[in-house]
């Protein structure tokens, strides 16, 4: 047998790289002659850069800022002058110090340094992963990282958290590098800058904004697209720059927007680009089965989550497809539509649901144990 495992991260318990190797472990042991490949994936939120340094990336370490202005030590995944940067572990949620959040002040600094390091070690294709933002800041911490002056009526920078006094945004010293390279969001999320559909309204509850900081966030980031649609002498529209309408622009608390209008961004689903990253479809040929996965297997699985990805690619080369997963909450129909023949659930196994997050590894070599005996049947 040939059997790919390509699960996602089980969020807060154990990275992809992990619970791949773990499945591998448990397959290895039931079926010694099978030919077990590993391959992570990720949609481009947190566990993105492991996804690629599995794939054959080398890890760059970088400093910069967190999403409240604490260092943080992160990094890129370099290879033939293209960069794999995530925001998560730069300066997303789960680099706030303490778990506390910011939902006013948390910026997207330490992004835009992560992106001008990459630049200045020469790479010139930047692939984004813009998952699990901290902030609602438009990009601005970013672009400002880039070496854009974003300045209030009496010309002076303005700080995070402070997009509503920006009248002025000077592109002029923006990282020259820029103009040759080209940049990829790896993004499932298809929401514009503003309105009730906009980065502020439906994601910034998540970053702890209440009502009130909503509309405030909202109006902010209004003000935001107009000042970049000026400098980007573009004719200014009800939303500021017309980049503001378009899908995906309200990703990672508008950095989608940032990207797109300034940097010349194209917007891609992050499962795309992470199996071309990975090349998992080159190593289909000949395989006799597919394991994917991720902590939860859920409703949002089904919406462009990596694992649903992984199944609908391997569906389509014809290879059989089973899932592992701390929790299943999907019926069995919606499995078989999402191209999934059997799901494997550490909690089918073991009870008690904090040994599960807190020592899944035993538990999916048992699994790995049974979906080689299930296959080998």
């Amino acid at each position: 047998m040939k059997i790919l495992i390509a699960p996602d991260k089980f969020k807060g318990s154990m990275r992809a790289s992990d619970v791949a190797a773990r499945v591998a472990a448990g397959i290895s042991s039931a079926a010694p002659d099978a030919e077990v490949i590993t391959v992570p994936v990720a949609d481009g939120g947190d566990g993105t850069l492991d996804a690629a340094v599995a794939a054959g990336f080398t890890l760059v370490p970088v400093t910069v800022a967190g999403p409240t202005g604490e260092p943080v030590d992160t990094g890129y995944a370099a290879k033939d002058g293209t960069a794999v940067v995530e925001l998560a572990d730069a300066c997303g949620l789960v680099r706030l110090p303490g778990g506390a959040l910011a939902p006013l002040t948390a910026s997207s600094t330490g992004f835009g340094q992560v992106i001008a390091a990459a630049l200045n070690n020469g790479c010139r294709r930047l692939i984004l992963g813009i998952g699990g933002s901290a902030s609602t800041d438009g990009g601005a911490g970013m672009l400002a990282a880039l070496g854009a002056r974003i300045l209030d009526s009496g010309g002076n920078d303005v700080p995070a958290g402070g997009l509503e006094h920006v009248t002025t945004v000077d592109l002029s010293g923006l990282h020259p590098a820029l103009r040759d390279a080209e940049v990829v969001l790896a993004s499932d999320v298809d929401n514009p800058l503003l309105g009730d559909h906009g980065a502020a309204a439906v994601y910034g509850p998540q970053k702890g904004a209440t009502p009130d900081d909503v509309a405030r966030l909202d109006g902010a980031l209004r003000v935001w697209s107009g000042a970049v649609a000026r400098a980007l002498h573009t004719a200014e529209g009800e939303s500021g720059h017309p980049a503001a309408a378009v899908a995906g622009s309200g990703a990672a608390g508008g950095v989608g927007f940032g990207a797109i209008a300034v940097l010349r961004a194209t917007a891609r689903p992050g499962i795309d680009l992470m199996l071309e990253l990975t090349g998992l479809r080159d190593d289909l040929p000949g395989a006799d089965l597919v394991v994917t996965g991720e902590g939860s297997l859920d409703e949002q699985t089904l919406r462009g989550k990596a694992p649903a990805g992984v199944a609908a690619t391997a569906r389509a080369a014809g290879v059989p497809v089973v899932t592992v997963s701390g929790r299943n909450l999907l019926s069995p129909k919606q499995l078989a539509d999402a191209g999934v023949r059997r799901a494997y659930a550490l909690t089918d196994i073991e009870s008690d649901v904090q040994k599960c997050i807190d020592d899944p590894g035993p538990l999916l070599e048992r699994l790995g144990r049974q979906i080689a005996k299930d296959a080998i049947d």
